[in-house]
C-alpha cells in the first residue's frame, strides 16, 4: 500500500510539475508571438488601377476563393495612379505581415527601363506569392476608322505617321508599351493618350476621342461582341481560342511583335515564408475552382498558378527580356 501511495504521489507531483512548466511557457510565449495568420484582421488586396481592367477583374475573381481557404475576409481596394506605381508602392511600404497584397501586371518588369521614376524595385521590395493568369493583348478600333483588317491597319499607320492616337490605362502599362513597340517595329508614330484605368480608356475609344487601343480581351471583348468596337488582331504568340478568326500581328506581316500580359500576386518584402506559403496555397486553390476556371476562360484569361520561387525566377527573366526590348527599340516615357 505504501509503495502504491508513494508511486501515486510521485506521479502526481511529476504531472503538476509538467503542468506548471507548460503554464510558464504559455505565459511567456505571447510576449514575442503573434496570433496565427490570418486571424487579426481582413486582408486588403490592392488593385493599382481603376475598376474595370484586368487587375480588377482577376482580383475580384480570386478573392472569394482565397478568403474561403484562409478563413478571413479579403477586401479588394482600387488605388489607381502613376501607371500602377501608386498602388504598388503603397503595398511595398505596408507592414510585412501578409495583410496587404497587390495584384501586379507585367508592367512591373517594364517600368524600371522606361526612364520613369519608379519608387520601388520589384525584386527588392516585394515577396512573390504566385503567378495568377495571363491574357493576350488585342488591337481594337473605333468603328469609324477606315481600316477593317489588321493588315490594313498596319499599312495605314505606316502611311500616316502621327495621325492615329491610342488609349491605355496609363503611362508605362503593358498596353502603352504594346503601342510603343508596335510603332517602333512598324517604323511609324502613334500618339499615346493615357487614362486613369481601362474603363475610361475604352469609353473614350468608343466615343471617338481616340482611334485605337491595345486592350486586354477581358476589358474589350464585350464591346466587340456588342458591335461597339472592331477587333483587328492579337498581339501574342498564338490566336485566341475565344476569337479564332482574329490573326496575330506576326501573321499579318509584322515579324517579331509579341506583347502579352501576365498578372501576379505580391506581398511586401520580408513577409515570413510561412505566411507567403499559406497565401500561395489559397491562391492555387482558388485558381483551380471550376467556377473561377470558367469565368477566367470566358474573359480570355489563362489561369497560371506557380510557387513563390517559380514566380521569382519568372520575374527575373521578364526583367531581362524587357530591358533588352526597351533598350533595343530606344523607348522612353515620362509621367
Amino acid at each position: 500500500m505504501e509503495t502504491f501511495m508513494a508511486l501515486t504521489f510521485r506521479t502526481a507531483r511529476a504531472g503538476l510539475a509538467g503542468a506548471f512548466a507548460a503554464m510558464a511557457l504559455g505565459v511567456a510565449a505571447p510576449a514575442g508571438a503573434q496570433p496565427p495568420f490570418p486571424t487579426q484582421k481582413p486582408i486588403t488586396l490592392v488593385v493599382p488601377f481603376a475598376p474595370g481592367g484586368g487587375n480588377d477583374i482577376l482580383a475580384r475573381l480570386i478573392a472569394p476563393g482565397m478568403s474561403q481557404r484562409l478563413g478571413q475576409t479579403i477586401v479588394v481596394e482600387n488605388k489607381p495612379g502613376a501607371g500602377g506605381n501608386l498602388g504598388a508602392d503603397f503595398v511595398a511600404h505596408a507592414p510585412a505581415d501578409g495583410y496587404t497584397l497587390v495584384i501586379a501586371s507585367s508592367q512591373v518588369t517594364m517600368n524600371p527601363f522606361l526612364g520613369m521614376k519608379v519608387p520601388f524595385r520589384i525584386e527588392r521590395d516585394f515577396e512573390p506569392v504566385g503567378l495568377v493568369a495571363s491574357v493576350p493583348i488585342m488591337l481594337v478600333a473605333n468603328n469609324d476608322q477606315p481600316f477593317k483588317t489588321l493588315k490594313e491597319f498596319i499599312q495605314y499607320s505606316r502611311a500616316n505617321p502621327g495621325k492615329l492616337s491610342y488609349s491605355s490605362p496609363g503611362t508605362g502599362t503593358p498596353q502603352h508599351l504594346a503601342g510603343e513597340v508596335f510603332a517602333k517595329l512598324n517604323k511609324t508614330e502613334l500618339l499615346h493618350v493615357p487614362y486613369r484605368g481601362t474603363g475610361p480608356s475604352i469609353t473614350d475609344l468608343m466615343g471617338g476621342q481616340v482611334q485605337i487601343a491595345f486592350a486586354t480581351f477581358a476589358s474589350a471583348n464585350q464591346y466587340v461582341q456588342a458591335g461597339k468596337l472592331r477587333a483587328l488582331g492579337i498581339a501574342g504568340k498564338k490566336r485566341s481560342a475565344l476569337m479564332p478568326n482574329l490573326p496575330t500581328f506576326v501573321e499579318a506581316g509584322l515579324t517579331g511583335y509579341e506583347a502579352d500580359l501576365w498578372y501576379s500576386l505580391l506581398a511586401p518584402a520580408k513577409t515570413p515564408r510561412a505566411i507567403v506559403d499559406k497565401l500561395n496555397a489559397a491562391l492555387v486553390a482558388a485558381l483551380k475552382s471550376p467556377d473561377v476556371v470558367e469565368q477566367l476562360a470566358k474573359q480570355g484569361f489563362e489561369a497560371k498558378g506557380s510557387t513563390p520561387d517559380e514566380l521569382k525566377a519568372f520575374i527575373g527573366k521578364e526583367l531581362a527580356r524587357w530591358e533588352r526590348i526597351i533598350k533595343d527599340n530606344g523607348i522612353k516615357v515620362s509621367l
